[in-house]
């Protein structure tokens, strides 16, 4: 019987459209082993449960699912989709939601060097028997990142196909490429038929998004590399010799549930060993979300995914794709920008950033400059913001404009002022941006700066208007590429940030990689910056995005995971986490691009990605498919919930012998404790840890408690006399209440160290005051 949230979430449906019978697309579960004999397959049982509550009609299927989920999707009126639920044999209707994507140093920046015969790339011959699905826009196949020179035959275990479609023959795979499908059922349902003059049926990359994510993950190495002279050097993914297969299933108009869904499907079935997805929408509970719901069937097959955590920060609560069995990945910066100034006529320089690959501005030459939204001939706001149509050619021509970012993309504001007649473009952040930069292709003399240079552009213009005596002028300085940039890393100004809205007691992000300005593969029809007027044409691409610290993570699972077969999707998980670091190149705690201030654990979870000292973690915290059940259970989900999210038959009896949700052996703590007037509070975690390091081992616990909270760790000595051993042991965690406003929140930080002196295991550990409205 469908839940009471999943009938209400469909009953919200009547709110959202004009007419309650429009119909829409709907994921349906089934009871999977229950199908009568009389039915020859799977598929014939679905078309029967369809035309049985709307006898007349022709049932149409668009995906049916047979290894991550059980069941189909298809378009239904809410009338039948309610009706469908009380079929004994249907376990969940879940209504489609629509995602969006999260949009060559960076090995070395991460220490992986060709040169480095003892490290994580030569213990795992480059991942070559390997396979990293890449669930995206598609792939173009033909750049260099996915040749197969030197690779040997595709590994036997591999099932899957390369699907041929629009300018994409079965051919265009290779012992590099090894799959390749689309899914585009579910978007067409919404949609109708795509528009196959901007769009391939196909696997092929319309988008360019896909095949910059697959080869950040796993790239050949190219030289030279570049994206108009900028970065120049040797372009390499994470895992260079692991395979690829493409799973395309976002489109224009974004990547829907059930196509989603049957990209996962495809892919555990097919024997991919890594799930890469760059992609998410809003945060749900895990039972009407099909994302945590296809990533928990992949790894209940021992399958590892990884997850972009949304570029929605830097405000808290904003990190997304956050179930506990999905590696949520965060955005840092590299040690290397690409400046270029802004000089004002007043003599003063603010710093800003660009990828402008054109001729200049004519050199030592001052140029009139003027703000978008003060409105001669502008329309105030949409001219701030340098919007189509909102320029007036007789205000801006010949002239450098400045813009507002929001509203419509970076570059394309670059596009009004050149098609408005400007000569140049400076884009400001807005406060909620911060100081955050992000480096584009524009496609005239352009570049970024933060708020604080965008206020004082503003406060020079105005000075200027007022004294009458000189007009105010500018130009922009090119300085292309720097490297060894001091600090690095920083967490980028658009990573999302925790706490985790769904479970409080899942520190999310779990890690954070390189995302910000990242050189990798991009399509030959698709301009550099993204809008169609771009015709230019580039073999690599630099962006920015989670979606890009995404891919990072993966390939290095899949270097983790060849190296040390055995380990569990958890375990990988774990390694990265409890060996990440916090601290940047100057020596302190890594700060947060958006204010210049120290970052906490909410930006950057356990910290950046550290791959060789992940190679070796010494220890490592294990999950089973059976402690996320209790993790459920713990969590007051409904039996019916977790059947939906797991494909289980679950038993709560034994969760309560967890204890309570924080008791999943997360290799992070948090606790969440609500102020109902109490002075005193109080909690204990039990965490299991398992030796993956040498034999005779013993560990010793520091404890660097969070401010004004007493944490004790019994034992605090941890004897393993075999690798494999698993040993126990309790935290305390003792806290006093604070003064706090109604419905205001505190939190405090400190980590938990395990240390054999020659390994160092951490666990952030994390307590949030929260005061009830």
């Amino acid at each position: 019987m469908l839940s009471l949230l999943c009938l209400l979430c469909l009953l919200s449906l009547t709110t959202s459209s004009s007419t309650n019978e429009q119909p829409r697309t709907f994921i349906v579960q089934v009871q999977h082993d229950t199908k009568p004999s009389i039915f020859p397959t799977h598929q014939h049982w679905y078309i029967s449960s369809l035309s049985s509550i709307s006898p007349g009609t022709t049932p149409r299927l668009l995906h049916t699912y047979d290894t991550v989920f059980h069941g189909f999707s298809t378009k239904l009126s809410l009338a039948e989709a309610l009706k469908l639920q009380t079929l004994p044999h249907i376990v969940a209707v879940i209504p489609e939601r629509v995602r969006h994507l999260h949009t060559t140093r960076s090995p070395q920046f991460l220490g992986l060097k060709t040169s480095d015969s003892a490290g994580l790339l030569k213990e795992s011959d480059f991942g070559s028997d390997l396979v990293i699905g890449v669930i995206d826009t598609g792939i173009w196949p033909e750049r260099q990142s996915f040749n197969d020179r030197d690779l040997g035959p595709v590994p036997s275990k591999w099932k899957g196909v390369c699907v041929s479609g629009k300018d994409f023959p079965s051919s265009s795979c290779n012992r590099k490429l090894i799959g390749a499908r689309f899914f585009c059922n579910g978007y067409e349902a919404t949609n109708g038929k795509m528009n196959e003059t901007t769009e391939y049926r196909s696997p092929r990359d319309s988008d360019g998004h896909g095949t910059h994510t697959a080869s950040i993950a796993a790239g050949r190495y190219v030289f030279p590399a570049s994206t108009f002279g900028y970065a120049r050097g040797v372009a390499a993914g994470m895992a260079p010799k692991a395979r690829l297969a493409a799973y395309k299933v976002c489109w224009s108009a974004g990547c829907y549930d059930s196509d989603i869904l049957a990209a996962f499907d495809a892919a555990v079935s097919d024997g991919v060993d890594v799930i890469s997805l760059s992609v998410g929408g809003v945060v749900v509970p895990y039972y009407l979300d099909a994302i945590a719901i296809g990533s928990f069937g992949a790894v209940d097959c021992g399958v590892f995914v990884s997850a972009s955590a949304g570029n929605g920060g830097p405000g808290g609560l904003s990190v997304t794709n956050v179930a506990p069995w999905v590696t949520t990945v965060g955005a840092g910066t590299i040690d290397r920008d690409f400046p270029a100034d802004v000089k004002l006529g007043n003599g003063k320089v603010i710093s800003g950033v660009s990828l402008y690959g054109g001729p200049g501005l004519a050199s030592g030459k001052m140029y009139p400059v003027v703000y978008a939204g003060n409105g001669d001939g502008g329309d105030g706001y949409s001219g701030s913001l340098c919007v189509e149509g909102s320029l007036d050619p007789k205000f801006v021509e010949g002239k450098i404009v400045l813009c507002d970012r929001g509203a419509n993309s970076r570059a394309a504001k670059g596009e009004v002022v050149k098609m408005a007649g400007g000569v140049g473009m400076i884009l400001a952040n807005g406060v909620f941006d911060g100081e955050g930069l992000v480096a584009d292709c524009h496609v005239l003399p352009a570049t970024a700066v933060g708020a604080s240079g965008g206020d004082e552009i503003r406060k020079y213009l105005s000075a200027a208007a007022k004294s009458k005596s000189s007009p105010p002028t500018a130009t922009i300085v090119f300085k292309g590429t720097r490297v060894n940039v001091r600090p690095a890393p920083v967490v980028s100004s658009f990573s999302a940030r925790g706490p985790n809205p769904e479970s409080p007691e899942i520190l999310k992000p779990d890690v954070i990689a390189p995302g910000l300005n990242i050189l990798a593969a991009w399509p030959d029809k698709i301009g550099p910056s993204g809008i169609p007027s771009d015709k230019r044409k580039i073999e690599f691409n630099i962006l920015s995005g989670t979606s890009m610290a995404c891919p990072h993570v993966s390939g290095l699972a899949a270097l983790l995971k060849a190296a040390h077969p055995e380990w569990s999707p958890a375990a990988i998980r774990s390694a990265l986490m409890t060996t990440a670091y916090t601290v940047d190149n100057r020596g302190g705690t890594m700060l947060d691009e958006s204010t210049g201030n120290v970052s906490t654990v909410l930006d950057f979870g356990a910290g950046h990605v550290h791959p060789q000292k992940a190679m070796d973690p010494g220890l490592i915290y294990d999950i089973t498919s059976f402690d996320y059940i209790d993790f459920l259970c713990n969590s007051n989900y409904t039996l019916n919930n977790i059947q939906v999210a797991t494909r289980r038959n679950a038993d709560c009896s034994g969760a309560k012998r967890a204890g309570h949700a924080g008791n999943l052996n997360y290799p992070s703590l948090s606790v969440v404790f609500q102020q109902y007037g109490k002075h005193h509070m109080s909690t204990h975690f039990i965490r299991t840890v398992t030796n993956v390091g040498d034999a005779k081992s013993v560990y010793k616990v520091t404890i660097r408690p969070p401010g004004e909270t007493l944490v004790t760790v019994q034992p605090e000595k941890l004897v393993f006399r075999r690798v494999g051993q698993k040993l126990n042991f309790l935290v305390r965690v003792q806290t006093t209440a604070v003064k706090l406003a109604p419905g205001a929140s505190s939190m405090r930080s400190g980590s938990i160290i395990w240390s054999d002196g020659k390994h160092t295991v951490t666990s952030p550990i994390v307590v949030t005051m929260q005061q009830p409205l």
